[in-house]
């Protein structure tokens, strides 16, 4: 099917990522969610994002203000309704997802295309709890979204082969690349990444290093872009948190568990850049460790 619209639900973090690279690979969007105080943020955060590629020359101040145009934001869920792809956005919690389909499923037209971004919910036990479980599949966005090159496609058990097709034809469209990967939990990318934040968790809980030797050791002796410790903390620590349970219930293997102080700072309402304090706090000028 030629896909035309993009409907995204959550306007958070990942939610105006999204809309940013679909508004600019020239897709209609509606934003929406239910606090307009989010969508005006989002909106704000997508101008400020965009204006940065002008200044950069990566895009045109002609392709920003076009871009901008065809974001439309609503907080009525039935709006979303219209478009000929959804994706969901919402928090990485299944229940809320379920609620969110639920509301959903009435306002959709009959040929359009169900997706979630989650990072480690089963795909077929969503799609299974909605009326077109042929044509709901996941749509992993890797964040921040515009910048990272990477969209995981996951077929559930009844996925078609033409939902994922059209799929694939818009992250060809984005500029993307997709890599198809298997309904199991986790999928591909946080399956491998976040065992070893959880293992740098450990090492931290264990007395092995300090917060700033563990973030060195990995970035300077594995070449990593940012220590494990400090890239949770701009992921968020409850969504880590929430993937390593999501991991060690669905697998059942005990090399899942999660580390105990990593529960402590997410009690501890800790959650890293989102609430100023996580591994590092970021009140001050400078990220001071917190351990």
């Amino acid at each position: 099917m030629d896909i035309q619209s993009i409907g995204i639900i959550g306007a958070g973090q990942m939610g105006n990522g999204i809309a940013h690279v679909c508004a600019l690979a020239k897709y209609d969007v509606v934003l929406h969610d239910v606090s307009s105080e989010a969508l005006d943020r989002a909106m704000a955060l997508v101008r400020k994002n965009m204006d940065r590629q002008v200044t950069s020359q990566k895009i045109t101040a002609e392709d920003r203000d076009q871009a901008l145009k065809r974001i439309k934001t609503s907080a009525t869920l039935g709006d979303v309704g219209a478009t000929d792809l959804v994706i969901e956005a919402a928090t990485e919690r299944e229940s809320i997802k379920d609620a969110i389909f639920e509301d959903l499923l009435p306002h959709l037209q009959p040929h359009t295309i169900l997706t979630s971004n989650t990072s480690s919910i089963s795909i077929t036990r969503l799609g299974s709890k909605t009326d077109r479980p042929e044509k709901f599949m996941g749509f992993h966005f890797m964040n921040p979204v515009p910048v990272m090159q990477l969209v995981e496609l996951i077929r559930g058990i009844a996925t078609s082969k033409e939902t994922f097709d059209a799929c694939l034809t818009v992250v060809d469209r984005l500029g993307k690349t997709a890599a198809s990967a298997e309904d199991f939990p986790g999928f591909i990318v946080n399956r491998i990444l976040m065992p070893m934040i959880n293992e740098a968790v450990y090492t931290l809980y264990e007395g092995v290093g300090s917060v700033t030797s563990i973030d060195q050791s990995l970035k300077l002796g594995a070449n990593h872009p940012m220590g494990p410790l400090e890239l949770a903390d701009f992921i968020g620590l409850d969504t880590c948190l929430a993937i390593m349970n999501v991991l060690h219930d669905g697998l059942a293997d005990t090399k899942y568990r999660p580390c105990p102080l990593l529960t402590k700072y997410v009690e501890a309402g800790w959650l890293g850049r989102k609430t100023k304090r996580g591994f590092y706090d970021y009140r001050g000028e400078a990220p001071v460790p917190t351990r």
